[in-house]
């Protein structure tokens, strides 16, 4: 394999897998900018790659492979829906967060299995019909070197995760709505003071990370794996954290930090294909993108600075 077959591997493969973690990165932002902790994607994540995949079976006789869209679509708002949870505890009965967020979680897991039990009779559900598939953009696949690399083995879901990181940096730096949702994340009193409804623009921001981290399960189990298990997110949610972590709490910051684990994953999933990565111990590689999220925490937490009133409940009128 050339250095360029390998490049033509490696890079379709990374931004593959980097696809959810760009989105559930870039939706725990939204809450811990607005003073949330994010913590509950994980659980977001596992209800949106479970809501796929069951609207993806149950409609693609009527839809054909457009049921994709619906599926996206209803993972969005399964997530949105299943946030409220994180919002209600956290921010109207001001619970501790990452409680809160740990139980979601766990709460996730369990009803989705439970769920799938119920309706297929089986620990998992049958492979879907019409899985997110790749395709090529017109003339830009035809670009010498570029095209190859970066437009013509594409998923669509790459390209709005994209388009997510990009416009979440316009809302929160360009916009109105962005620097409200940063203000009750650093300084709720003074957004308070200045007439911004806190408990609102939390909600929102919550809403807006459940919105975003329930499509990005639902892209991930209908690109790797095509079918829901309890198994199928696997710690995805809590890369995507690190990656947010990594990123230093900016939206551009983390779509480099989960384009380096999307590297890693696929070093750990596809590394038997590579020339000299294949002479690794496949263990090591299986382990490579949960050791580089701990060296990646341990040499930036205490550098990245998260907003200063991320976790802190806000009672009106008190500092």
């Amino acid at each position: 394999m050339s250095f360029l077959e390998v490049l033509y591997f490696i890079v379709p493969s990374a931004l593959l897998y980097a696809t959810p973690l760009i989105l559930t990165g870039i939706g725990a932002l939204f809450s811990e900018r607005a003073g949330v902790i994010g913590l509950g994607v994980e659980g977001l994540m596992i209800v949106g790659a479970f809501t796929g995949i069951y609207i993806n079976l149950e409609y693609y006789a009527d839809f054909g492979k457009n049921v994709i869209w619906l599926s996206l679509l209803a993972a969005l708002l399964a997530g949105a829906v299943f946030s409220l949870i994180i919002a209600v505890a956290a921010v109207t009965f001001r619970a501790d967060q990452t409680v809160t967020g740990v139980a979601v979680n766990m709460l996730a897991a369990a009803i989705t299995v439970f769920l799938v039990k119920l309706i297929y009779g089986k620990g998992q559900t049958d492979m879907v019909s019409a899985p997110l598939q790749r395709f090529e953009i017109p003339f830009l696949s035809d670009i010498p070197f570029l095209g190859p690399l970066l437009f013509q083995n594409v998923y669509s879901t790459t390209i709005i995760a994209l388009v997510v990181a990009v416009g979440a940096w316009f809302v929160l730096y360009k916009m109105p709505f962005g620097l409200r949702i940063r203000s009750v994340g650093e300084h709720p009193m003074a957004a308070d003071t200045m007439g911004i409804n806190v408990a609102k623009m939390r909600y929102i921001g919550v809403m807006i990370s459940g919105a975003l981290a329930g499509v990005g399960g639902a892209s991930l189990a209908m690109t790797s794996s095509g079918d829901f298990s309890g198994s199928t997110v696997a710690g995805q949610g809590f890369i995507a954290i690190a990656a947010m972590i990594f990123g230093k709490w900016h939206p551009l910051g983390t779509l480099g930090a989960a384009l380096f684990f999307g590297l890693a994953q696929t070093l750990s999933i596809g590394g038997g294909n590579i020339p000299f990565v294949q002479d690794i111990p496949s263990v090591i590689l299986q382990v490579l993108p949960y050791v580089l999220t701990i060296l990646a925490l341990a040499g930036f937490i205490g550098k990245a600075v998260a907003p200063k009133a991320s976790g802190v409940p806000y009672i009106k009128g008190k500092r």
